[in-house]
């Protein structure tokens, strides 16, 4: 597959390096920074990045760019109607805005908070560990993230897809907090608590706690690889699905459709 990245800072090496392990050709990497890139675009100028990845002749688009880029970049690439997965992350409020983008355009769009099997594998350990706590009463629940000090939002995504997947299944906890407390939490609230420092790739803990125990659940990223290669199989698999009529076009995707 011909495929253009879009963001070519350390995640967008790592994709390119994988990419070309899998076989496929990396036709553009576009960044408005990046002077490697093959393609540097004015900071902000989302109709040059759209331009770029239609002239590279691409079958697959990787956008690993900034929060503050994504949305923009969402609007200009999706009209393209070529396979778009979106790994940068920040955007949770837009969903229902690039639902109805995908569907009036017919675009086809996958994203996830974090493409990495092994994080993937998490969610589901943690969604069946809160349905076992479930009927104990005496169990409080609560989840951590640390990232390096370069990452610019915070929870980061995976947190709040977590956090998400406890509140779905946990009938006590009905309001995610990600700010500081000031007072005492309230029974209902489940607290997302972030720290930034150092070199950390990702770490994410759940904690389910009571006066007699404590039960810690951790994903720990040893280097980017494995959010990388996933976003290079997501490709894969979204291209393929609309290729066989397996997925159809319109629609924005999740991990869970794709594997």
């Amino acid at each position: 597959m011909k495929i253009a990245l879009v963001g070519f800072g350390k995640m967008g090496h790592m994709i390119k390096t994988c990419a070309e392990q899998c076989g496929h050709e990396v036709v553009a990497t576009i960044d408005p920074i990046a002077q490697d890139a093959s393609v540097v675009v004015p900071a902000g100028d989302s109709e040059a990045v759209a331009r770029a990845v239609k002239s590279s002749g691409a079958e697959g688009i990787i956008e690993f760019s900034h929060p503050s880029a994504v949305m923009a970049n969402i609007h200009a690439l999706l009209p393209l109607g070529i396979p778009l997965v979106v790994g940068t992350t920040g955007w949770n409020d837009k969903i229902a805005e690039v639902e109805k983008l995908a569907s009036d355009c017919g675009g086809v769009i996958m994203t996830s908070s974090n493409f990495s099997i092994g994080v993937n594998m998490f969610y589901k350990i943690v969604e069946e560990a809160v349905k076992i706590m479930q009927p104990f009463t005496e169990y409080d629940i609560s989840t951590w993230e640390m990232h390096h000090n370069q990452k610019v939002d915070s929870p980061s995504g995976t947190a709040i897809e977590i956090a998400k997947r406890i509140l779905e299944n946990d009938s006590r906890k009905t309001e995610m907090v990600v700010d500081a407390f000031h007072e005492r939490p309230k029974a209902n609230e489940l607290h997302v608590s972030s720290t930034r420092g150092g070199c950390v790739p990702g770490t994410h803990t759940v904690f389910i706690d009571s006066a007699a125990d404590t039960i810690e659940l951790t994903h720990r990223a040893r280097s980017r690889e494995g959010f990388a290669m996933g976003s290079v199989h997501a490709l894969e698999r979204l291209a393929n699905g609309i290729k066989t009529g397996s997925l159809v076009r319109g629609k924005l995707y999740g991990m869970k459709d794709l594997f």
